[in-house]
């Protein structure tokens, strides 16, 4: 279901580790979050480096998946009145960027699109079909629900009156890279690459090629990206689609799949910031984003035209 919108170019079939010359470093490859994770480092990390990332990555899981019943986020989805949740200190920085992120896109960036999603089909038992007519009905019926108006957040707090699905999927994978890569500079690794399937982290003084995957053609690359020390992140309809024009890029105005970008990939200092605005890309205008945040971007239409902003460290091929 997931694949690489991006491509380490150094060498397409092992890319370098940071700083070394072609053939030396290390790799470390593994699942999580139900996708392949690729971390390259100059020495192998060693067993408990590599046991205090993957125990991090499964607490972020324990409290932000919505496939796993015994989530925090599935507690908030199955509270029939609502309460008062205490999420763990990473949810500051990853709630504080979605308030800013919905107020930027008009709410089309929404961390209560989860409901939506299941509607759709990309629910927790992964059915892929979607909710009867009547069921959607019920659902409008009831009014959708937003951030903006469902959610009173009182710093690691959230308030809920109701049962609310959060999915922050368009923020988290990038977070998570993110404090992957606080892991490696806690443990004296200041060169590394992380690839989580699209969201890349680069740290060292050594610059490297990413190539930007074709969405409709994995053997195809559109561009390169030149990486230095920030992150990159891709987003795709193609990455997560099923059904008919379905796929997980939902406006949060509409809870409908948006239409008209079909890919984008930012890069940014962080990576949690990269991947929400490749997902703010689809639906609000590049030049509303910049007046808040520092970026540079490839966006491809529909139509298959590409553009590029003038501070993107790399080139589109024509």
């Amino acid at each position: 279901m997931h694949h690489h919108v991006t491509r380490h170019l150094d060498s397409v079939s092992r890319p370098t580790a940071p700083g070394e010359p072609e053939g030396k470093g290390s790799r470390f490859t593994f699942e999580a979050i139900g996708t392949g994770w690729q971390i390259d480092t100059d020495e192998p990390l060693s067993g408990s480096a590599r046991r205090r990332i993957l125990d991090r990555i499964r607490r972020f899981d324990d409290t932000y998946s919505r496939f796993r019943p015994d989530s925090l986020v599935a507690a908030i989805a199955a509270a029939p009145a609502g309460g008062r949740f205490e999420f763990p200190a990473d949810s500051l920085v990853l709630f504080d960027l979605y308030d800013r992120l919905v107020a930027v896109t008009g709410g089309a960036v929404d961390p209560l699109v989860g409901r939506d999603l299941e509607l759709l089909g990309y629910d927790a038992s992964y059915t892929l079909t979607p909710a009867p007519k009547t069921v959607l009905a019920e659902e409008r019926a009831r009014g959708r629900a937003t951030w903006a108006a469902d959610i009173m957040r009182d710093g690691r707090e959230l308030l809920t009156r109701r049962p609310v699905v959060i999915d922050v999927g368009a923020v988290g994978k990038g977070y998570l890279v993110d404090i992957v890569s606080a892991l490696l500079w806690e443990d004296g690794i200041a060169r590394f690459v992380i690839d989580a399937s699209g969201d890349l982290r680069h740290a060292g003084e050594s610059t490297i090629q990413v190539g930007l995957e074709h969405p409709f053609d994995p053997q195809l690359v559109i561009g390169v990206a030149n990486l230095r020390g920030r992150a990159l992140c891709a987003s795709g309809v193609s990455a997560r689609a099923w059904g008919d024009g379905l796929h997980h890029l939902l406006d949060g105005r509409t809870g409908r799949p948006t239409r008209k970008v079909v890919a984008t990939w930012v890069v940014a200092d962080e990576a949690a910031l990269a991947d929400g605005l490749a997902t703010a890309l689809f639906f609000t205008d590049a030049h509303l984003l910049a007046q808040t945040f520092d970026f540079g971007y490839v966006r491809m239409y529909a139509s298959g035209h590409a553009e590029i902003s003038q501070n993107f460290d790399g080139e589109l091929f024509s």
